[in-house]
């Protein structure tokens, strides 16, 4: 007998009238009557923040805004939970008006708009309603495209960054989360022991037993004895996690969504997880771990905890965005790692998807008595002197003047750190708004420069990193599915992720895998855990994608 999946106890429901209820998933308000209520000024909206956020209630740019608009916003969010407090809040039937950057997949916008959870804002992406928003999709049609889905309708707002390296002046145009994860290593541990910066991963091997032999955490810095972590990462994280190191085995494309290891192999979408490279990687790196060389917290550490470690000067190498917001006062010791060559000789670096046009980050509930005037406050997020200062910070904070081109100057980190006691990347991250920020290329030469820290990115990507890379197709992340294939994925997909993780955290800590558990290993993930189905999905998906671009 075949599972059933969630949309098919949703047609039951349906038909039977029970359970819609309990699920929170009908056209109703959480007190369970009509949501209906053209007069409704005050909203609530429940969703994701920054860690250093103090909260969205007193932001000055988003009361200007709903000022603006006419209504009145209590704000939930939160930096910490929010996927499981808002699947909380949906199964409960307490559902806000509206979520905002939690993120949600394409997968999640077509399941929760088919089952009632979500509106669809078509029929309010006009003039009338959204004339700036309307207006981005008069102009750049491809937004427009990503964002409906296979049922023709459109259940969250456009977001997107195109931050670019053709910002700098490149004839390619590299978006900046091409590659999230740049490993950073201490060189002053290097030079206190004679070391050179290792340019392959059996050196690395060697640098980290020699920090660790030398426990450079406590002879260095003066911590306590036995405080020294060779490397730290986190598990099947995105921008600290460890597929950078995974690239030695010749692991090129690894997206960051749908599943962790769909991965393009000569334009083929194919599993990681059950390629020959994958087994050795973690027999390989399962060495590294049994001589103590990996944080033994990897499996289960926050990115607060990690990041707490690294600024204590515990961590010999680590991976992060950038050294300052992950080495803290430490910073200046540490150094990017090159490209490593893996035991073969090879250099690769895993890239993954730019990011793509997503509408994951703002969906109106069926709780929402006046969309339209909710709406309104958010078309506003679609000026560009409004967005820059949603993403970084206020004019008179962020911004601090105008060139004589109008053009607006981000504040720098001696100035920050004058004014504010922080740096200028800690001041953005204070003042971000999470939420529906359509940032356009044209942006950077109309409103506003790009951060001197995201040229040096840009730049050292451009340089010197995708010198690296000989194809960097990814899987993208805003591919549309039709219902049938959204059936597959709802079967299956959560299961297989959880084998594929389960199993890799087992082998890296206790070795392995051999040649029968190896089989074993595929063939579950064949027979149980709908390998081949999810195949066949995400390549019709992909297939569709390439034809439409």
């Amino acid at each position: 007998m075949k599972a059933m999946t969630r949309r098919d106890f949703l047609k039951t429901a349906a038909i039977s009238g029970t359970g819609l209820a309990a699920m929170g998933l009908v056209g109703c308000s959480s007190s369970g009557g009509s949501t209906a209520d053209e007069n409704q000024t005050e909203f609530s909206i429940m969703g994701a923040q920054s860690a250093l956020s103090a909260g969205y209630a007193d932001n000055t740019v988003l009361n200007e805004l709903a000022e603006n608009a006419g209504i009145t916003i209590d704000w939930d969010t939160m930096s910490d939970s929010v996927s499981e407090q808002v699947s909380i809040r949906i199964a409960g039937n307490t559902l806000p008006d509206a979520f905002i950057g939690v993120g949600f997949s394409n997968y999640d916008l077509t399941e929760y708009g088919e089952d009632g959870t979500f509106i669809d804002l078509t029929p309010y992406l006009t003039e009338e309603y959204m004339p700036n928003l309307t207006k981005v999709l008069e102009e750049h049609p491809e937004i427009r495209s990503a964002i409906t889905m296979d049922d023709g309708g459109i259940y969250g707002l456009p977001a997107a960054e195109q931050m670019g390296t053709a910002g700098i002046g490149d004839d390619e145009d590299y978006s900046i989360y091409t590659i999230p994860q740049f490993s950073m290593i201490n060189k002053a541990w290097l030079d206190a022991l004679g070391l050179a910066v290792p340019s392959t991963l059996d050196e690395l091997h060697d640098v980290l037993q020699a920090f660790a032999d030398n426990d450079m955490s406590a002879s260095y810095y003066g911590n306590a004895a036995g405080t020294t972590i060779p490397l730290s990462f986190g598990f099947d994280q995105w921008c600290w996690g460890q597929n950078i190191y995974y690239a030695g085995f010749g692991f090129t494309n690894w997206t960051n969504d749908v599943i962790n290891d769909l991965t393009l192999l000569d334009g083929e979408v194919t599993f990681a997880c059950v390629q020959d490279g994958y087994r050795e990687a973690v027999t390989y790196f399962h060495d590294w771990y049994a001589d103590g060389l990996i944080d033994i917290e990897v499996f289960s550490q926050s990115d607060t905890q990690y990041m707490a470690k690294c600024q204590q000067g515990y961590v010999g190498v680590g991976t992060w965005w950038y050294i300052e917001e992950l080495m803290g006062d430490y910073s200046d010791d540490y150094v990017f790692l090159p490209v490593l060559a893996g035991p073969d000789g090879d250099y690769n670096v895993t890239v993954r998807t730019g990011g793509g046009t997503n509408s994951g980050n703002l969906s109106i509930t069926s709780a929402c008595g006046n969309p339209a005037a909710l709406l309104k406050f958010f078309d506003q997020w679609y000026d560009g002197e409004i967005v820059m200062q949603l993403q970084y910070g206020p004019i008179g904070v962020y911004f601090t003047e105008q060139d004589e081109d109008g053009m607006w100057l981000s504040i720098s980190d001696e100035k920050s750190q004058e004014l504010y006691g922080k740096t200028a990347g800690e001041l953005k991250s204070e003042y971000e708004v999470y939420g529906p920020k359509l940032i356009l290329s044209e942006y950077y030469n109309e409103y506003f420069y790009m951060e001197d820290r995201a040229i040096e990115r840009l730049t050292d990507l451009s340089e010197y990193w995708m010198s690296y890379v000989d194809d960097p197709s990814c899987f993208p992340v805003d591919c549309v599915y039709t219902a049938e294939e959204l059936d597959v994925i709802d079967r299956y997909k959560a299961d297989f992720e959880s084998a594929v993780s389960e199993q890799e955290a087992l082998w890296l800590q206790n070795g392995g895998p051999t040649d029968e558990e190896w089989e074993a290993y595929k063939t579950k993930l064949a027979d149980t855990c709908g390998l081949n189905d999810l195949l066949q999905v995400y390549r019709d998906a992909y297939s569709r994608y390439v034809a439409a671009e």
